[in-house]
């Protein structure tokens, strides 16, 4: 037995045939997948440990086993590909994401989660790019040019939102989720427009013009990329309900669903838009209009369809970064100049936490201006627990580290490859600490947010306010009794006092009266007698 698995974990790094090659590694990451699952369930009370450090854990321990059976020879093996995470892994984690988000918690707090993600990634890509530009041309690293300097920022500016999904608790801390969460997003949306804009813009000839107009077509690009997705959103919901293919197949509903929330995706990258933004917002109207138009069934099947596949390639994506932190590849060089390495390793790492505490505390003062009430005020020990859960490194930013720094996942040069070890450094550092002590933090800070989420007025998370219109439980609308006496403003005066009410009014008499009778939705659908028959309740 003991000899078998040897001669497994070496065929994993020998000139071996395609074939035999693929069934070995496709053959060990099921495995680990597997017992990835199982540990966590094992380990699912814990208040330290969470699926993320579990499976960085195991991928670790795996490579170092590959390692010591190959000799050092299966660095080839490990190499990680951004094409893979970018184009297959991460698109289904940021649908289901959005698809599953509370979406009356998230446009309340729109406005602060797009101060922090939007303008306190520009705020802290700033920070890390200027520092790094400073600090780094005391160490002997090798030649950065400046739009290195510049990738450098919107690489360590990208936050980490899948570990952040596996920390806060959606249900205990539903504020903290929503504001923390929907900045990861917009937050990674910003890094790689950021980061995309930069290997195209000429950065020999800087000018007022040129940085206006880059400005420009940041902004353009944020506004088209939100607008493709939810145009394939309503486009899913106009085709879903105008046909009505459950009376035939819900296998056609359910496929046409995951398709059209794919193509929403690939569309993006074809016209060179932000992926993350368009499928993060074809979720969320995929979850408003297009799941209310099919069977019962096939709400059920695309709910924990959606659910099973973003849980699996999270676990994937993190075994990936674990076994390819091991590459022994990029840190040949790392060996050869070790106080260079670590030097820049503990320098990014104290970029990420100032730049992150140059935009959280600041930012969260201004909106606390905008805000009469001090219930709804941030407070301080919230401050703190937004700008630490934020703090994660994690798959994108070594995707965007591979990307800016190797050629076909390989370092040819020795400061292209000290970069990415201390990417993948940064990385494993504020995962593992981040994940082990946000849970103690959130609580110790935060002792009754299963109550009360802090920001939002006690009202508005009663039983009865969490039955309002748009308010998903588990990404999905209620479906009980709504209650019609909502409390509607008596003039435009109403906006500046209580801007968020108001504008959910008026969105809801523009979504009744035009785009759910188009579109469909909750209420809007009528029954089809030949149908699948239909269970009774909600999905929760």
């Amino acid at each position: 037995m003991g000899s078998s698995m040897s001669s497994f974990f070496m065929n994993l790094g020998a000139t071996t045939g395609p074939n035999e090659t693929s069934v070995n590694s496709i053959t060990l990451f099921v495995l680990l997948l597997t017992a990835c699952i199982v540990i966590g369930h094992l380990l699912e009370k814990s208040r330290w440990m969470t699926e993320s450090i579990t499976a960085l854990a195991i991928g670790l321990c795996t490579g170092i086993v590959i390692l010591l059976n190959t000799k050092g020879k299966s660095s080839h093996v490990l190499v990680f590909s951004e094409d893979l995470f970018f184009i297959y892994l991460l698109p289904p984690i940021i649908f289901n994401a959005g698809f599953q988000v509370k979406k009356k918690q998230f446009f309340r707090n729109f406005m602060t989660i797009t101060l922090f993600g939007a303008v306190g990634t520009l705020i802290s890509f700033t920070i890390i790019s200027l520092g790094s530009m400073q600090l780094f041309k005391k160490l002997d690293i090798g030649f950065l040019e400046i739009g290195d300097y510049l990738a450098i920022g919107a690489i360590f500016s990208a936050t980490d939102s899948v570990c952040t999904l596996q920390v806060l608790n959606q249900e205990e801390t539903p504020l903290l989720y929503s504001v923390v969460f929907g900045e990861g997003v917009l937050n990674d949306a910003t890094s790689v427009v950021l980061f995309n804009a930069i290997q195209r813009f000429d950065l020999s000839h800087i000018t007022s013009t040129n940085v206006m107009q880059f400005v420009g077509n940041f902004l353009s690009l944020f506004f088209t990329s939100t607008v493709l997705g939810v145009a394939v959103g309503l486009l899913s919901a106009y085709i879903i309900k105008k046909l009505y293919f459950g009376r035939h197949s819900t296998d056609r509903e359910v496929a046409l669903m995951m398709l059209m929330a794919y193509l929403s995706y690939m569309m993006a990258e074809l016209f060179y838009l932000s992926g993350i933004l368009t499928v993060f917002f074809c979720g969320i109207v995929m979850s408003h209009y297009t799941w209310h138009n099919v069977t019962e069934s096939s709400r059920i099947t695309t709910k924990h369809s959606f659910a099973t596949l973003s849980f699996v390639l999270e676990i994937f994506i993190f075994l990936y970064v674990g076994m390819d932190a091991l590459d022994m590849e990029k840190w040949e060089f790392a060996y050869k100049s070790p106080k260079t390495s670590v030097g820049v390793s503990l320098i990014l790492l104290a970029l990420v936490l100032i730049g992150r505490a140059a935009f959280v505390f600041p930012l969260c003062f201004i909106s606390n201006l905008t805000k009469k009430s001090q219930g709804n005020k941030i407070r301080f020990n919230q401050q703190v627990t937004i700008w630490w859960a934020g703090l994660m490194r994690g798959a994108v930013s070594v995707a965007l580290a591979y990307n800016q720094f190797a050629s076909s996942g390989h370092t040819q040069l020795p400061g292209n490859a000290i970069m990415i070890t201390s990417t993948i450094t940064v990385v494993l550092f504020t995962t593992v600490v981040g994940g082990l002590l946000t849970k103690p933090i959130v609580r110790f800070l935060l002792p009754q947010q299963k109550h009360s989420s802090g920001i939002i007025s006690p009202d508005f998370l009663s039983s009865k306010s969490l039955n309002l219109p748009l308010l998903g439980i588990n990404g999905q609308e209620s479906e009980g009794n709504i209650s019609t006496n909502i409390t509607r403003p008596s003039s435009l005066r109403m906006l500046w006092t209580t801007p968020s009410r108001t504008v959910h009014c008026y969105w809801r008499k523009f979504d009744d009266a035009v785009m759910r009778p188009v579109f469909g939705g909750r209420g809007f659908v009528p029954y089809i007698p030949g149908s699948p028959t239909e269970t009774e309740g909600v999905i929760q």
